[in-house]
């Protein structure tokens, strides 16, 4: 047994601090180092750190962004009618949903892709109640297709799923491995933060979330952990309350 091994093992042995968890992955953290599309090797990593995730019990929803594909707001800042645009970027997700659930079930995880917009022949339709008994017949529910209305982003499609399933946290796997000041790529003097309450973020613009998403959270009392799914184990870490990322709550 190795080191990694090991921390695993001491990690599994305990109580998820989270019994029903909503998993928030962009666009960006599925292309891994490549500009766009999807990274194979990226979706066998998160495929088989949910994997371990569902072995605690811990109920998994994951919501999934299309940035890798097709993101909206920039087609409007071309000149398209946004709310096309936006529509675009649903059914980009709905993409990254079915390449994650094949992943998924690779790893031997019963998995259902459920989207806001209708498409019965590739997945189901996103009813609230039908969502809930698939996670407490432990299977991974992907929610696709964003809220399935223009001008809301996959953030507060996290925010809106996780308070409609009642969650107990948002795990916001970013290519970052936590909220900065301002843009780690770009400043290497950027700084970290641990922890913050909903208001400094909001107040300071940091891009934990859009403030939409963000003020849901605040209202529903729904902590987030934002932490880097470059490093392999994180979501298991995060889950079982380990001290990772920035922590973003009351």
């Amino acid at each position: 047994m190795d080191g990694n091994d090991e921390v695993k093992a001491d990690l599994t042995a305990k109580e998820p601090k989270y019994k029903r968890a909503v998993i928030k992955l962009s666009g960006e953290a599925l292309a891994g180092d490549q500009p766009f599309g999807l990274a194979h090797v990226t979706l066998e990593s998160i495929a088989q750190q949910v994997k371990e995730l569902m072995a605690i019990g811990v109920q998994t929803a994951i919501v999934v962004g299309g940035g890798n594909i097709w993101r909206g707001v920039a087609g409007s800042q071309r000149g398209m009618d946004r709310a096309t645009a936006d529509y675009m970027g649903m059914l980009a997700t709905c993409i990254n949903a079915l390449a994650l659930q094949d992943a998924l079930e690779a790893e031997g995880v019963d998995t259902r892709v459920v989207s806001a917009i209708e498409m019965r022949q590739v997945a189901e339709t996103y009813i609230r109640r039908r969502a809930i008994r698939h996670l407490e017949k432990g299977r991974v529910v992907i929610f696709a297709a964003g809220t399935g209305n223009p001008f809301f982003s996959t953030d507060t499609t996290a925010a809106l799923r996780a308070a409609e399933i009642e969650a107990e946290v948002i795990l916001m796997a970013k290519k970052v491995d936590g909220v900065y000041d301002c843009d780690p790529m770009l400043n290497s003097q950027a700084v970290k933060f641990e922890a913050l309450n909903y208001i400094e973020a909001l107040n300071q613009g940091l891009k934990v979330m859009d403030s939409t998403a963000l003020s849901l959270c605040m209202d529903n009392h729904i902590p987030i952990i934002v932490f880097s799914i470059l490093e392999k184990g994180n979501i298991l870490k995060a889950a079982m309350g380990e001290k990772i990322g920035t922590t973003v709550g009351r």
